[in-house]
């Protein structure tokens, strides 16, 4: 009974806190978690995205974000910006959600 409890638990858990992050897109640079530069070079990034269509997709700071217009329920509000050098995270779209990942590890706090 308890190793069922348990697996339940766990099951739950992991189901609640597992989706993509969500993310609002603002156009306001001011009013934002952190700036982001979008680069055609994915060996120059510090992070390949997937953005998805469901948000309730796995991948919880692995790279998987659902873009919503509500800047109120979102997880990070984030600024596109066209310059490389005043952004604090450079990201790289993918089409593959299996291809997803930090680059540099070190930017990681960015998205807790």
């Amino acid at each position: 009974m308890k190793r069922f409890l348990a697996v339940t638990f766990i099951t739950l858990y992991v189901a609640a806190t597992a989706h993509a992050q969500i993310i609002y897109s603002s156009d306001d640079k001011y009013n934002v978690d952190f700036k982001v530069y979008v680069t055609d070079d994915k060996y120059n990034c510090d992070l390949i995205v997937y953005k998805s269509d469901d948000k309730y997709n796995l991948g919880s700071n692995k790279g998987h974000w659902f873009f919503t217009d509500d800047k109120y329920n979102c997880d990070k509000k984030i600024y596109f910006t066209d310059d490389k050098y005043n952004c604090d995270l450079i990201i790289y779209f993918t089409d593959d959600k299996y291809n997803t990942g930090w680059k540099q590890a070190a930017k990681k706090h960015l998205l807790y």
